[in-house]
């Protein structure tokens, strides 16, 4: 494993951690929960940077996680 390799596996494992964070403390409060299209975005997120050795398909991927997120930012401001 190169460098760049080993920083891209650390920062999957530190995304992941935050996302067990909040979803096992965040099923007090209902209004921070993780919806299914933010677990989505995430997901795509994620493959965008594990598949960062061709920039084509991984900057494709991190950009739908983007617009994704967007979406259910929208989604959340719309239903207050």
């Amino acid at each position: 494993m190169n460098t760049s390799q080993i920083y891209i596996a650390i920062s999957i494992v530190v995304l992941a951690a935050i996302a067990l964070l909040v979803i096992f403390l965040g099923k007090s409060r209902k209004e921070n929960r993780l919806t299914p299209l933010s677990g989505i975005a995430f997901g795509f997120i994620l493959a965008g940077i594990f598949f960062g050795d061709n920039r084509l398909i991984g900057y494709s991927l991190l950009a739908i996680g983007v617009i994704l997120a967007v979406i259910d930012i929208f989604k959340k401001l719309k239903s207050k």
